[in-house]
This record gives C-alpha cells, structure tokens and sequence, in this order.
C-alpha cells in the first residue's frame, strides 16, 4: 500500500471517529499531492509523495516557528499535533550515523575531495534520502565531511 493510500484509509478512519485536527491534516496533505499530481500531469510515485509530505511537514515547522516566537501556545500545540500526525506517513529519519555514513559513501562514489564539489555530492545524495532526511540536515553532514577531508 503506497502513502496515498494509507493517506486515504486515514482520512476515512479520522471522519469515523470525528477526529477533527487529524482529519484536517490528512486533507490537507492529500489536497497538496492531488495539487502535485495535477503540475505533473499524472500520478506520482513513493517518491515523489513522500517529498510532497516532507514540503507539508516543512511549512508547520515553520509555522511553529513562527508560532513560538509570538508566543502563541494554542498555534503551538495545533503545529505539534499536525506535525505528529504528517510524521506518522514518513518513513523512519536516518539517524546521525546513518546520514554521516551514506554521506561518505555518496563523497567515494562521486570523487569529491573538497567543499567545492558539495553540489555534486548533494546532487547524487537528495534521491537517495526519500524523505527521511531533510536536504539541510544532510547538506550540513556533507560539508563537514568535505572540511574534514
């Protein structure tokens, strides 16, 4: 079952128990993929999805944010719980070995020898991270490994 899917018997199992914040998260997420699906001209791959629900993820972290430097603990506590529940349709994050790891073997596949080459390395390494890291925290691992090296 791809996410779209496991997106819709969610939303469907939210509507069933009247959860509303739930509810609303889902349709929001799925209203983004059905907006990606329309600019791409089809439906979009695991992929794909998930780098829709990673942009949707990015925009309550930037609204609780937002949110905390206000002071406003009611749109704080809404961010946390949408962020919970987008959360639950991602994959596992790498952990910082994981990343650091994949980051070397990406750096030893491309030839990369300095902090120069960080867009070839970053080109290389995105694909590989399917919404399980985000480009900064991966590009942060990038460039301490080429200032190492």
């Amino acid at each position: 079952m791809d996410t779209k899917q496991k997106l819709q018997l969610a939303l469907k199992e939210a509507m069933r128990q009247r959860d509303d914040l739930r509810k609303r998260t889902v349709r929001s997420a799925l209203a983004a993929i059905k907006l990606a699906e329309v600019e791409a001209g089809g439906a979009l791959d695991e992929s794909a999805l998930l780098t829709v629900l990673q942009k949707e993820l990015k925009m309550r972290r930037e609204a609780l944010e937002g949110a905390q430097k206000a002071g406003r603990d009611d749109l704080i506590a809404a961010a946390e719980a949408e962020i919970a529940v987008l959360q639950e349709f991602l994959p596992a994050p790498f952990t910082e070995a994981e990343l650091e790891a994949l980051g070397r073997e990406v750096i030893a596949e491309v030839g990369a020898t300095s902090p120069r080459d960080m867009g070839k390395v970053m080109s290389a390494l995105m694909p590989r991270l399917q919404g399980r890291a985000t480009g900064k925290e991966a590009s942060q691992v990038v460039r301490r490994l080429l200032q190492n090296s």
